[in-house]
């Protein structure tokens, strides 16, 4: 079933049944599995992976969904029907999950080195470090879904995504052509074993 009919039909059966407070957060996270991925590989192109995703920074989403502060017609409803108390746990138990491979290509050479000079000159590692792997409330972009990083550089540029006005400075500071080359550079890092090593 398609995500955008199963998600917000999953959410209105949990609320009318009252089972979204009852059970616990591994059944609550059976929901988002409908636009996610039961395997942590979503259906579509622009929804992001949170398997493996930070838990500060997944919280912080939720929250934001939750507030309005960002707004997702999909995300927007179903954030609503969470209890405060279950944004933290849930954003833990996605976070230890195992980061899917989505067999997403390296950047070609001279991609990979036009989104390096962007980095240069806009400092993404300056957040999200140095192997773009994030931490804490900071998004871990390598090996995320490809479009769903063009879309979300592209929507702080145009500032339709508004709950981090430092990201659409930074945005607004990078061209459209950089833009598309961070999004190929990030998409087809493969940083897991390095990760693994190092910790």
């Amino acid at each position: 079933m398609n995500c955008r009919i199963a998600l917000p039909l999953a959410a209105l059966l949990l609320i009318s049944s009252g089972a979204l407070a009852a059970d616990p957060i591994e059944d609550k996270a059976k929901l988002c599995a409908a636009c996610h991925g039961e395997q942590g590989i979503p259906q579509l192109k622009t929804t992001p992976v949170i398997w493996g995703q930070n838990a500060g920074y997944l919280f912080l989403q939720l929250r934001d969904f939750q507030s309005g502060a960002r707004k997702n017609d999909l995300m927007s409803p179903v954030a609503a029907t969470l209890a405060r108390e279950d944004l933290l746990p849930l954003a833990t138990y996605f976070s230890k999950l195992k980061w899917p491979n989505l067999q997403q290509p390296p950047a070609p050479q001279d991609v990979a080195a036009k989104a390096l000079n962007a980095n240069t000159s806009v400092g993404c590692t300056g957040c999200h470090l140095d192997h773009f792997q994030g931490d804490g409330s900071t998004a871990r972009l390598a090996g995320q879904q490809h479009d769903y990083l063009l879309k979300t550089m592209t929507d702080f540029r145009a500032r339709t995504r508004g709950n981090n006005p430092g990201m659409s400075d930074l945005m607004n500071a990078t061209s459209p052509d950089a833009i598309a080359a961070l999004a190929d550079y990030l998409a087809g890092l493969q940083i897991d074993q390095y990760l693994n090593q190092s910790q």
